[in-house]
């Protein structure tokens, strides 16, 4: 037995964010992704995925006895299939902001949840936001608290455009230019990240009115500029808005930043070779990198792995 691929996703902006109401754009990405698949010999990491099932799918049972009207399962056929070795089977690294988690929940919603809404109806905005709502209670396991929007991504696989907490909508986005010497990157920090921990940072920063303004005044307002530069394919305006969303996370958000990389982040704002900004919630894992020169990028970030994500 083996299940559809689901894929990872990438935040391209609204880290944080998003809390707060900012707008933001998360697309599904192609390279890393995972399927449930059974095997009767389980060796280490497919048994250590076997047992994390088991106590999600107790999480399950827990959410559908309090919430029947939002959605129930199959618990009968997942509880079996566990038992009989199943596994999320992922090329997803964890702790990298790149949605492995998001990948199972959607992974087990789309095999074992009764009445389940499917890419292939009008997905109304109602609809989409009731499916968010469901995936972020089913991810809520991993994170502690999920906005659905990493299962989301990964279910539907497309692009999806977070216009507010309660504004989802899939979006497109300017096709790839092949040839084109513009990229978003991926870099990798080396560390895994925990997203819980960063989270709580953040909203301990989020009792200073100080960070709170910052937040609001600049922050979010870079982060919902750069979304419209992007789905709008304004490059010019998109680079002027990176420059100054990548100096207020460095400014304000430090914690998030590997230690590391500080000198990157700052090198990459001083010289305008490329910029920096969090992929998910930082603290290790990938770091996203915006350039519009990627051979200069590359020599700038000489001795790091760069992995191109999106070329225009």
């Amino acid at each position: 037995m083996k299940g559809p691929l689901f894929y990872s996703k990438i935040l391209l902006f609204g880290e944080y964010g998003i809390i707060k109401d900012s707008k933001g754009l998360s697309i599904p990405y192609n390279f890393f992704k995972g399927a449930l698949k059974k095997s009767a010999d389980l060796d280490g990491t497919a048994q250590k995925s076997n047992q994390s099932l088991y106590n999600f799918a107790l999480h399950l049972k827990k959410l559908q006895t309090e919430s029947p009207q939002l959605v129930t399962f199959d618990m009968e056929s997942l509880l079996g299939d566990i038992e009989e070795g199943l596994y999320f089977d992922s090329s997803i690294p964890q702790g990298y902001g790149v949605g492995s988690s998001g990948a199972l929940v959607a992974a087990v919603y789309d095999r074992y949840a009764f009445d389940k809404i499917t890419v292939l109806e009008n997905l109304t905005r109602e609809k989409l936001l009731k499916l968010k709502e469901i995936l972020g209670k089913m991810e809520s396991f991993f994170h502690g608290k999920s906005s659905g929007l990493d299962p989301l991504n990964s279910y539907l696989s497309l692009p999806i455009l977070i216009n507010s907490q309660d504004h989802v909508e899939s979006t497109s986005i300017p096709s790839q230019n092949l040839q084109g010497t513009g990229a978003v990157f991926l870099l990798d920090s080396g560390i895994t990240g925990e997203t819980a921990p960063m989270v709580e940072i953040f909203m301990e920063k989020l009792k200073n009115e100080g960070f709170r303004t910052v937040l609001k005044d600049q922050f979010i307002k870079h982060t919902d500029a750069c979304v419209e530069d992007f789905i709008s394919g304004n490059i010019k305006s998109l680079f002027s808005n990176l420059k100054e969303l990548s100096h207020v996370v460095f400014d304000h958000f430090k914690p998030m930043i590997p230690k590391e990389f500080h000198q990157l982040w700052r090198q990459g704002i001083e010289t305008n070779d490329y910029y920096l900004k969090l992929c998910g919630s930082g603290g290790g894992g990938y770091i996203l990198g915006f350039t519009q020169d990627i051979e200069k990028a590359r020599r700038a970030l000489k001795g790091h792995s760069l992995e191109v994500v999106y070329t225009f």
